[in-house]
């Protein structure tokens, strides 16, 4: 099993050195994955409901520093040759998947290939509205963005004629590295999130999943996708615990469910010079004895 880490982007992992240092830090370390969120505004007060939260409240105030994750993963591209690189997750609903589909194969093409895009639809309703685009059916923007992108990162002129997109012989360069092939890995834990994965996924990526929700949530999937007629082995099962706390015993229950890979949220230290020892200590505790689990 391999453990991933989501630190970078916010907070104290906003900062140009913090970056650098803990992409560099994580992939000599066997950290499999640096995953960055996004949101691209905040807000002090909002009535839509945080779905990880028992109070439905966000856990950051409105003037937390967020940065955009793709800049971000570009810049820790640039000190990193092996690690994987992915959104977890990016509200692919809120972009134009033309303009998405380009930023996407560039920061593949920087990288070396080694990009995931992770995929939500979204939850703050005022996030949309500030950015001017229909909260509503946003699921199915979803789907059609991800068509039109893999379209576009595979055919030599592309075109489509959908309900939200509409373009003919379009040409798209650079192509990812594996073309349409580029792993996209769904968020959410609900039963549609569930069936975009089993329908259209190559991952998926659980968020707030304690060990005994695994191997229930992963059951489901796998079936869904037999239903489907696809080699469950085809999809990466990811999970992260995000504020629940586990324990070494808990590894295990993990390895059982057949998770792929386990992600650590954490946020590297305000002093800089620690981050390499703060790195040490995660590998220590989670990637070494995750490794061995088979």
């Amino acid at each position: 099993m391999k453990v991933g880490l989501f630190a970078l982007g916010i907070g104290t992992g906003a900062r140009p050195g913090a970056i650098l240092k803990t992409a560099a830090e994580a992939e000599r370390r066997g950290i499999s994955t640096l995953w960055v969120g996004e949101h691209v505004v905040l807000f002090d007060r909002q009535d839509s409901k945080y779905p990880y939260a028992e109070s439905g409240e966000f856990p950051l105030p409105g003037g937390a520093d967020w940065l955009d994750p793709f800049i971000t993963l570009t810049f820790a591209a640039a000190v990193t040759q092996t690690i994987r690189l992915a959104t977890g997750i990016c509200l692919v609903p809120e972009h134009n998947p033309v303009v998405l589909a380009k930023t996407v194969a560039s920061l593949d093409r920087l990288s070396g290939g080694r990009f995931a895009l992770g995929v939500g639809i979204g939850w703050s309703a005022e996030e949309f509205a500030a950015l001017g685009i229909p909260f509503e059916r946003r699921a199915q923007r979803t789907r059609e963005y991800i068509e039109v992108m893999r379209r576009l990162w595979s055919d030599d002129a592309a075109s489509f004629h959908g309900e939200f997109v509409n373009f003919d012989a379009a040409k798209s360069f650079p192509k990812p590295a594996r073309g349409s092939k580029l792993p996209i890995i769904f968020g959410g834990e609900s039963g549609p999130a569930l069936k975009r994965t089993a329908d259209v996924g190559n991952g998926w990526f659980g968020f707030n999943v304690g060990p005994d929700d695994a191997a229930p949530l992963a059951d489901r999937l796998r079936a869904m996708l037999k239903a489907n007629g696809r080699d469950a082995s085809d999809v990466e099962i990811i999970v992260s615990p995000y504020t629940k706390k586990i324990t070494p015993d808990d590894l295990k229950k993990y390895g059982a469910a057949g998770i792929n890979e386990l992600v650590i949220i954490a946020s590297p230290p305000e002093d800089e010079s620690q981050i390499a020892g703060w790195i040490e200590r995660l590998a220590r505790d989670w990637v070494e004895p995750a490794a061995k689990i088979r």
